[in-house]
């Protein structure tokens, strides 16, 4: 039991600390992209129907690691982020999605 708990603060710091990072102005560097421009695909991976991602959207997602950012996911509702909708994003910017993503 004490490990399950210790494993569930774990996951809350480090949502925290993603969610920090986002919120932060100073870029800071994960999965090959600077936090802040990570903002620029916003729009296209939250709400019920988000817009297509932007062109300056897929550039970031072109130089990012994607299997890197695929091990996030499970910390992305705790950003307001629709998994559904960031799984897709690569595909709609012209890449292929992880397999084990």
């Amino acid at each position: 039991m004490a490990q399950t708990g210790g494993k569930a603060l774990v996951q809350w710091l480090v949502a925290a600390l993603l969610i920090a990072l986002l919120c932060v102005a100073q870029a800071v560097v994960i999965c090959n992209v600077e936090t802040s421009r990570l903002n620029l695909c916003r729009a296209a991976i939250t709400g019920r129907y988000p817009p297509p991602p932007s062109r300056r959207c897929c550039a970031v997602i072109k130089q990012a690691n994607l299997p890197c950012l695929c091990s996030y996911k499970s910390l992305l509702p705790a950003a307001g982020i629709d998994p559904k909708n960031a799984l897709a994003l690569p595909g709609k910017c012209g890449l292929r999605t992880p397999r084990r993503c």
